[in-house]
């Protein structure tokens, strides 16, 4: 009787658990509610197919998936290093490399033109050698999306690098293979589906990135306006033209969820 108990016990949550959870659903999902009372179903696929929203559509998708293509080679010697190495102060630059996901968009934002504008430390450089400036221009966008995004895809990657069994890279080791064809054709293989989480993640995220861009890259209209942008600027012309681009935002993110939620949340 007493082990019968103890076990409903378990499976039943106290009321002191139940009403702040309550209290939190609601918190989460009342805005997700808001936003799909008051959108207009009859004129969505006319909002969703104006001019201005294909035109950030595409735009977001092409600098997205630049900056997703940008982050794998970079992002995946950074996550291996910091996964299986033993340098000195590895502590300090796993903080440096994470920093971007806790720190505010526009400070990011703000950051970039301090390093790759016309003044900038990197920027002033590329400006006076080669007479390109990165600044509000799409190249921009993808850098600004990258910057915020690719820290998502090493932690995923660091994280799947370290679940790699280490005895299927010393047997194929002792029979003969190299670093690299270990590297190929052993870990890559075993980690992929966390480096496949990561590269999802980092797409979602640049995505939806918005107060670096805007700051960055500035809101132009075929150039640099992507569909967050355009949320914000059709919020103050034509608010059911940024519930239509809303919506499609959550979808997009719901089906990213969905996709991983059996790969990367759950472990």
């Amino acid at each position: 009787m007493t082990r019968t108990g103890a076990r409903g016990d378990r499976g039943t949550p106290p009321w002191w658990l139940v009403v702040p959870a309550l209290v939190a659903m609601a918190l989460l999902l009342l805005p997700v509610a808001g936003l799909l009372a008051r959108a207009s179903w009859t004129q969505l696929p006319s909002d969703l197919a104006s001019v201005e929203v294909v035109a950030a559509l595409r735009l977001s998708l092409v600098c997205s998936l630049a900056a997703t293509a940008l982050a794998i080679p970079l992002g995946l010697p950074l996550a291996w290093i910091l996964a299986r190495s033993r340098l000195p102060g590895l502590r300090w630059l796993r903080a440096l490399v994470t920093l971007p996901m806790v720190l505010p968009p526009v400070v990011g934002g703000v950051a970039l033109l301090f390093a790759f504008g016309r003044r900038g430390l990197v920027g002033q450089w590329i400006h006076e050698s080669f007479g390109v400036s990165l600044p509000f221009t799409t190249a921009a966008v993808v850098l600004a999306e990258t910057f915020v995004a690719m820290p998502f895809l090493i932690a995923a990657a660091e994280a799947g690098f370290r679940q790699v069994d280490r005895r299927y890279e010393e047997a194929a080791a002792t029979l003969g293979a190299g670093r690299l064809q270990t590297l190929l054709d052993v870990t890559l293989p075993l980690a992929l589906p966390s480096l496949g989480a990561g590269a999802v993640l980092c797409w979602a995220r640049a995505l939806g990135e918005f107060g670096a861009t805007i700051t960055f890259a500035g809101n132009l209209p075929g150039v640099t306006q992507t569909l967050p942008l355009a949320v914000y600027m059709a919020l103050e012309m034509r608010p059911e033209a940024a519930i239509a681009l809303s919506l499609l935002l959550l979808a997009i993110s719901l089906a990213v969820l969905a996709a991983l939620r059996d790969r990367w949340l759950v472990r």
